[in-house]
């Protein structure tokens, strides 16, 4: 979440970052209930200082024989002052924390305001490939080559479910080992992680409570605290690996990556284009991120940019790299680039990775520091986090764009020693 700070000290200056990304924003009731909490606090503290004092001055006061029935009766009233104070403390702290929890990150300085219509291409990578036939969508390709089961997919789970099938499933894990071999390659710490996880979880990255109705929950909590749900994205499970922990500096960064399937609800955002593999409620994931010490924050997201479209280039696909304008970052994150690949029967690129830097949002949300061997302080650190890759969209992009005239669909050098072939034919 914010620092709390930045808001009491320039108000203006917070909301007009905000409003980057967000149509308002009002700090009039937080602040009022700010420096109430902060008011009432003080004069807590004094009464449980009194309340001290003359506590330990009884004993001696009655030993001295002196009449103490005035203080015991004053030392009455103070204790049902303090709880009445502690109870409106109390009261006020969850709704400071409440609006806190909902307020979006604030962008970087050299984000764009705005929505996609502010998206800045920043780079591109090959030429749109050209046919001499008459290409054929992923769809087609995938049933011609036996690779995807849509109907049984459906039939198992619904719409938005498939089943990789043969050299489909073979391809689909191709991708996964090319991927966790070029990580491990670079020295990224392997993660397999859990995929239900607490409702802190959710908080920490930012997805809750604001986007709670975008999971799947399991149902039989009493209570949202103790309600759990299946990951979206590794990503939730990597930033609460060190939850209300203090990390030594010597110890950053820390780089890691984890593979998990993500499970999503994509509630009405399902677009006739938008068929077979494009948009589902379950695909597979590599997530990347890192921990580390704000001033290599920035250093290691384009390490992260660099390693996502590195991967991409990898398989020898045209794709491009977006700087995101604020509205279309998520939540949690300052800065967002994502690798977009091109789906020629689309006639548009899609996001296969997207690399983003949360600064400290998450860390403040998680608790997580880091101990500066310098000060001895502990300090909140920067998190990062990039898809590395997900593979829904890649392997419409490698069947659509790698097709050849016969049908068949020619295989990524880099995924041919797991293939043991060069090519996918019917």
């Amino acid at each position: 979440m914010l620092d709390i700070n930045k808001i009491r000290e320039n108000p203006e200056a917070v909301k007009q970052a905000l409003l980057k990304r967000m149509d308002s924003v009002d700090f009039t009731n937080l602040l009022n209930e700010d420096a109430e909490y902060r008011k009432l606090t003080q004069e807590v503290e004094n009464l449980k200082a009194r309340r001290n004092k003359v506590s330990a001055d009884i004993p001696r006061l009655k030993k001295e024989g002196q009449d103490v029935s005035d203080l015991v009766t004053e030392m009455k009233e103070v204790g049902e002052s303090i709880k009445k104070l502690d109870e409106r403390c109390s009261t006020l702290q969850q709704s400071i924390r409440t609006f806190m929890e909902a307020l979006p990150n604030m962008p970087a300085d050299d984000v764009l305001p705005g929505g996609k219509e502010n998206n800045k291409v920043i780079k591109t990578f090959g030429e749109k490939p050209q046919f001499s036939f008459q290409p054929k969508d992923h769809i087609e390709l995938a049933a011609n080559l036996k690779l995807i089961d849509y109907e049984r997919g459906v039939k198992l789970g619904g719409n938005g479910f498939w089943i990789y099938q043969g050299d489909g499933a073979r391809l689909e894990w191709a991708l996964l080992q090319y991927f966790i071999e070029q990580h491990i390659k670079d020295g990224y710490t392997f993660m397999l992680l859990p995929h239900i996880l607490n409702w802190q979880s959710g908080i920490t990255a930012g997805q809750f409570p604001k986007f709670v109705d975008d999971v799947f929950t399991l149902t039989g909590a009493e209570d949202r605290e103790h309600t759990q749900f299946l990951l979206p994205t590794a990503e939730t499970a990597l930033i609460n690996l060190y939850r209300d922990e203090i990390i030594p500096e010597n110890e950053l960064p820390k780089k890691l990556f984890g593979y998990t399937p993500c499970y999503r609800k994509e509630a009405g955002s399902y677009r006739a284009a938008e068929r077979g593999m494009i948009r589902g409620h379950q695909f597979n994931k590599v997530e990347m991120f890192a921990y580390c010490l704000p001033e290599d924050s920035d250093k290691i997201l384009d390490e992260l940019i660099a390693k996502a479209s590195g991967l991409v280039e990898g398989l020898g696909l045209h794709y491009q790299v977006s700087k995101l304008a604020a509205g279309d970052c998520s939540a949690s994150m300052a800065k967002t680039y994502d690798t977009e690949v091109w789906i020629p029967s689309m006639n548009e690129y899609k996001e296969v990775s997207s690399a983003s830097n949360a600064y400290d949002y998450q860390a403040r949300r998680g608790n997580i520091r880091y101990k500066q061997q310098s000060t001895g302080k502990n300090l909140y650190l920067h998190t990062l986090n990039a898809s590395g890759l997900a593979t829904s969209r890649l392997f419409p992009a490698i069947l659509e764009q790698c097709q050849q005239e016969d049908g068949s669909v020619l295989i990524p050098e880099a995924l041919r020693k797991w293939m043991g072939k060069d090519r996918l034919t019917a």
